[in-house]
């Protein structure tokens, strides 16, 4: 059965290879616009990549940028094929190559497709990235003097200072960890003794905080030590003095920034991949409409095009099976060269 038959006089597929034409061209700036921003999500990532655990999330600017450049290729022939499609006798010689194009065409269309889905359901993933990799960050912020965590206070206080955040979940997070260095510890001194011998691992830990936790729109000087002892300070009340500190974690800040970043970059290739459907569509159209020309004499009679020669299944069925046959055959070779008889 036909699928979305249409009649297309002369005129009318003159129109529709002019139009294809240029929506075509359109469609090739879209993929470059998509490669651009898996590009722009790529930086954003490894720019954070301290802070993360896993390369999970890479998955999705990995596929923008596939798309983006298979899109270029794709829109490009799509635009060379539309420059021949009302000649009669330049057209043909595209018959062998648009049965696999628009197979290609299609599966990098729904690669596109699924990248926007990607790009909406990568919260967990990113998530729980961030929870061990600030986990990490945290417990090593005062390793300054360790290779390859030499820059790891740096980029922690940069961190809570551009997103104004503290901690992985909130500011409490500071007082699980020593992240004041040996180095800078008095240990001739009483307190830093009790404060050691006070846990079992040994540790200095103080309910206090560093200094890129401090909100300067606060307006006090900042209380970075001693933050749950109301008596130490004058007039202070730990927990109402909400400007003192940044109370949202570092964890929540992230996380709705790059969903915030995913989810406009989701939405500009969901319109991408709307465009490049159209693409392929009218350049179906275009293609059935001009076999009915080919080797005729008369170039300007009316013809029928449509998507689809037959149904939806059938039409999948045909691409799957060549393929099906094609793994039963190496299978089949496989075991045939397994069961073969040992020389004697």
């Amino acid at each position: 059965m036909v699928v979305m038959k249409m009649k297309f006089p002369f005129q009318k597929r003159v129109k529709l290879a002019q139009g294809l034409w240029l929506l075509s061209w359109c469609a090739t700036v879209a993929g470059a616009i998509t490669f651009t921003l898996g590009c722009i999500l790529k930086t954003e990532l490894r720019r954070r990549a301290e802070v993360m655990d896993n390369s999970d999330v890479h998955v999705v600017p990995n596929t923008l940028m596939i798309v983006g450049l298979a899109s270029l290729g794709i829109n490009i022939f799509a635009s060379k094929i539309c420059q021949d499609a009302l000649d009669a006798e330049r057209f043909p010689r595209w018959k062998n190559m648009l049965k696999p194009y628009f197979a290609v065409s299609c599966f990098f269309t729904i690669l596109m497709l699924l990248a926007v889905i990607m790009s909406y359901a990568m919260k967990g993933s990113l998530e729980s990235s961030l929870k061990v990799g600030l986990k990490n960050g945290i417990r090593f912020y005062k390793d300054t003097d360790t290779p390859g965590r030499c820059f790891q206070k740096q980029n922690i206080d940069r961190l809570q200072m551009e997103f104004q955040c503290c901690g992985n979940n909130d500011f409490r997070d500071w007082f699980e960890v020593q992240w004041i260095s040996n180095r800078y510890l008095d240990f001739s001194s009483k307190e830093v003794k009790d404060r050691i011998k006070s846990n079992v691992d040994g540790r200095y830990l103080l309910d206090g905080v560093p200094f890129s936790c401090c909100n300067p729109s606060s307006p006090r000087p900042c209380i970075q030590y001693q933050l749950t002892n109301n008596s130490a300070h004058f007039n202070y009340e730990y927990q109402t003095e909400e400007l003192n500190l940044y109370l949202r974690g570092c964890r929540e800040a992230l996380v709705s920034y790059f969903m915030g970043l995913m989810n406009t970059i989701g939405a500009g290739v969901l319109s991408v991949f709307l465009l490049q459907g159209s693409v392929l569509v009218s350049l179906r159209f275009l293609q059935t409409a001009m076999e009915a020309v080919a080797g005729n004499e008369n170039t300007e009679i009316e013809t029928e095009g449509y998507l689809l020669e037959k149904s939806v299944k059938d039409t999948v069925m045909e691409f799957i099976e060549p393929v099906m046959q094609f793994f039963l055959f190496k299978n089949q070779v496989g075991e045939g060269s397994s069961e073969a008889p040992a020389d004697p």
